[in-house]
C-alpha cells in the first residue's frame, strides 16, 4: 500500500460505524509495525482526542505483536546472545532504545575492564579486578530504594543510572567477563540471582548485587538453609541465557502486580508464556 493508502485507512479509524473501524483496526494492524511511523504522524496532526487514543493503542499493540514474535524468534534460534534477549525485555516499555546503542556501552566498559587485566591472573583476581572497575570506578551499585520499581528491571537504565536490581547487574556483569573468556554464568538462587566461576573443579560464586562479594558453596548452603528450602542443583549450577530472560519476565511483572497494574502484568506474562513451555508462574 502507499503511503496516501495507509494514512486514508487511519483516518477511517474513527468512523461511526463500528464494523467499519474494526475492519481498519485490522487491516492496519496486518501492515506492520512498518506503519507506525505514519500512525504517529497522523497523531501529531489530529486534533481528535478520540482518534488520538485509537491511534496510541493501535501502536501499542503492534509493537507488542511484534516484541512477542521477536522473542519467539530469539528463543528459536537458540537463545545464544544474552544482552538482545535482554534488550528485548527492555523493548516492552522502551521500543525505541535501539540494541546498538545498549551494544556500545557494553563495548566501553569491557574495554575500561580488559586495559585492568593480565594473562597470568588467578580466578580471584579476575574478579576482583572486575569488580574493582565496574564498583569502585564506574560506581555500580545496588538499587535498593526502588527494588520493585518496573523501571529496575531495564537494563539500559541500569547502565545510565550505574543501579539496577541483582538481574540486571549480574547480566552486566556477566557479559563482560564471558567477553573476556572468563567461565563466568548465572545461578537461579530464590529471590535472588547469582553469578558463579566455574571451569576444571575451580568454582565459587559472586554476589553481584553486594558489590561482587566473592561466596563460597557453604555460604550457599547457609542461604538456602535460612530459607528452609531443600538443596537442588538449580540453586548451584549455571542456568541458561533463556532462563536468565524468563526471570527478568518473571520479575517485570510481579513489578506491575505489585504497582497494582495488572493489565501490563497480563501483557508481560503473555511474552513470558511464549518461550516457555512450562508453568510461567511468577517465582
Amino acid at each position: 500500500m502507499t503511503k496516501k493508502e495507509i494514512k486514508a485507512l487511519i483516518s477511517l479509524l474513527d468512523d461511526s460505524d463500528f464494523e467499519v473501524a474494526q475492519h481498519v483496526e485490522k487491516k492496519i494492524i496486518s501492515l506492520g509495525e512498518g506503519a507506525i511511523p505514519l500512525l504517529e504522524e497522523e497523531w501529531e496532526e489530529t486534533l481528535n482526542t478520540d482518534l488520538q487514543k485509537k491511534i496510541e493503542d493501535l501502536i501499542h499493540d503492534m509493537q507488542f505483536n511484534g516484541l512477542l514474535h521477536r522473542l519467539q524468534e530469539w528463543k528459536e534460534e537458540g537463545a545464544s546472545d544474552l544482552l538482545k534477549g535482554m534488550w528485548l525485555v527492555n523493548a516492552y516499555m522502551y521500543p525505541d532504545v535501539d540494541f546498538a546503542s545498549i551494544s556500545k556501552t557494553m563495548d566501553q566498559l569491557y574495554f575500561d575492564v580488559w586495559t585492568n587485566m593480565r594473562d597470568d591472573m588467578h580466578p580471584y583476581d579476575q574478579v576482583k579486578s572486575l569488580n574493582n572497575v565496574l564498583f569502585r570506578e564506574k560506581k555500580f551499585t545496588a538499587n535498593t530504594k526502588n527494588f520493585h520499581s518496573p523501571a529496575n528491571s531495564m537494563l539500559h537504565l541500569a547502565l545510565e543510572t550505574k543501579r539496577g536490581n541483582p538481574l540486571t547487574l549480574c547480566v552486566i556483569y556477566m557479559v563482560i567477563a564471558q567477553r573476556l573468556g572468563f567461565p563466568v554464568y548465572g545461578v537461579n538462587l530464590p529471590n535472588l540471582f547469582i553469578l558463579t566461576y566455574k571451569m576444571d573443579g575451580v568454582q565459587f560464586y559472586i554476589n553481584v548485587y553486594n558489590k561482587g562479594l566473592i561466596l563460597s558453596k557453604a555460604d550457599i548452603d547457609n542461604y538456602i538453609l535460612q530459607l528452609n528450602l531443600n538443596p537442588v542443583d538449580i540453586f548451584y549450577e549455571p542456568t541458561s541465557n533463556l532462563e536468565i530472560v524468563k526471570r527478568a519476565l518473571r520479575n517485570l511483572a510481579f513489578s506491575f502486580e505489585k504497582m497494582k497494574d495488572l493489565e501490563k502484568a497480563t501483557e508481560v506474562t503473555k511474552l513470558l508464556t511464549a518461550i516457555t513451555d512450562d508453568d510461567p508462574a511468577i517465582q
